[in-house]
């Protein structure tokens, strides 16, 4: 099989793909055996009539449709790799003129990838983030290390409070009949948590355990469940335990138990060390995704409605995925909503518009600039991807197939652009930066001139 390119014009390719005899024969001879079962011809038992047979009680090309798309199935793959061409559409193909032993030759067309000249990736201006861990922020940490390390102590001598955890066992009804979901036994709930509807946490200060209560509140108009929204419902709660969170000291103690350190100085050193590590991370991606911002922004080019669909495909097939590890469902969300799916592929078009558009700018920027990755990026990222999923590089190459350092490559490449536009941007200072700067004296105005 050769493929060949025959021209590109306003992003649509018309190529060739040719076969040979051999190729064509083989292909014939496959679709006869997978479809010589439809076949009933007198003299012979169905699915035994001979090839030649069938073609010349049915035609010649009866089994051409079959053998086209049997070669077509695996070859035009392949024929976009030989040309090295990203589609964006489904080909439009021509019918071919078969002869008897010669090649079969298709010829067709397809968009592909738009291929444009960026103009603007350079220069691009954002506003520099630089967060600085102080005290604050290190002692909101210990708090939280020390909220890890309580334990859980029985009250005895006094009533609930805000705060505790209660132990107690529940059965709510409206009108004097229990609803779904509405009984449980053991709960653990901490009062003043705002888990349970406004109201219901408050009447369970002041127990103490073995005491018995009717809690009495109204649903709120918006509850989810529209049987109980805005309807006053009573529940019948037993208290069984009070626990109160029991907190360790924040001392050496304490630093010696969850880090490698023997003095609370050393650990605290060290936690601001790692908050600060943190916080530039987060400051270098956020200031990154500003500068893909500035780049959307600054860059008006035309983007194919295919490959908006395309991307609105995978956006709704992601949400549908989310929705269906809370045990829910595309379908039950646009029941919820009262919304069609023409409506909500519409709400996401603009996000849909707006990942292609970058994603083209991004792709033309590493054309432009001949960024390429090296095998040692690909197996960097191989690496990366499989420790994140608990993978080996020979499980995540299993999982991607034959695409592997494609993918990797691409996403090397992608990265690369990224920090090539970061690189180059202007870092200006934070507005409440500008606006606190003093002005400058008529004499040093003078001297800048």
């Amino acid at each position: 099989m050769k493929a060949t390119q025959i021209s590109k014009e306003n992003g649509v390719v018309k190529f060739s793909i040719e076969f040979t005899k051999e190729e064509w024969a083989d292909a014939l001879n496959k679709a006869y055996l997978a479809n010589r079962e439809r076949f009933s011809i007198d003299g012979f038992r169905k699915g035994k009539a001979p090839r030649k047979i069938i073609e010349n009680y049915y035609g010649r090309d009866v089994f051409w449709d079959e053998a086209l798309n049997g070669l077509l199935e695996n070859g035009y793959y392949d024929a976009l790799r030989q040309m090295d061409i990203e589609v964006i559409s489904q080909p439009s193909l021509d019918t071919p003129e078969i002869k008897k032993d010669e090649p079969v030759v298709i010829t067709g067309s397809v968009q592909v990838f738009p291929e444009i000249d960026v103009k603007k990736y350079k220069g691009l201006e954002i506003e520099k983030i630089e967060t600085k861990i102080g005290e604050k922020e290190v002692k909101e940490e210990l708090e939280k290390v020390q909220k890890s390390q309580a334990r859980m102590e029985n009250v005895e001598d006094r009533a609930s409070e805000k705060g505790d955890t209660l132990v107690f066992d529940f059965e709510g009804s409206v009108d004097g009949e229990v609803f779904s979901g509405g009984t449980a036994e053991n709960y653990e709930l901490v009062l003043g948590s705002g888990q349970f509807i406004p109201g219901f946490e408050e009447q369970l200060e002041g127990k103490k355990p073995g005491d018995e209560c009717d809690v009495e509140v109204v649903f709120p108009g918006d509850y989810h469940a529209e049987e109980l929204a805005g309807k006053p419902a009573v529940f019948k709660c037993k208290i069984h335990e009070i626990k109160k969170e029991i907190l360790p000291e924040i001392d050496d103690e304490l630093a010696s138990d969850v880090s490698e350190f023997e003095t609370l100085a050393e650990y605290k050193k060290d936690l601001k060390k790692k908050l600060q590590e943190q916080a530039d991370a987060t400051d270098l991606s956020v200031m990154k995704d500003r500068a893909l911002e500035k780049l959307y922004e600054s860059n008006d080019i035309e983007v194919p409605e295919v490959m908006i669909a395309g991307e609105i495909d995978n956006m709704l097939y992601d949400m549908n995925q989310n929705l269906a590890a809370q045990g829910l469902g595309l379908q039950q969300y646009m029941e919820w909503t009262g919304k069609t799916i023409e409506e909500v592929r519409e709400e996401t078009k603009p996000e849909a518009e707006k990942r292609v558009k970058t994603r083209i700018l991004l792709k033309n920027i590493i054309r432009q600039e001949g960024l390429e990755a090296g095998d040692d990026e690909i197996q960097d990222l191989m690496k990366e991807f499989g420790e994140q999923y608990g993978m080996t590089i020979d499980q995540v190459k299993e999982m991607a197939g034959a695409e592997t350092e494609k993918y990797f490559k691409e996403d090397a490449q992608t990265k690369k652009a990224i920090d090539l536009i970061f690189d180059n941007a202007k870092q200006t200072a934070p507005e409440k930066e500008k606006k606190a700067a003093p002005k400058k004296t008529k004499k040093a105005e003078k001297e800048d001139k």
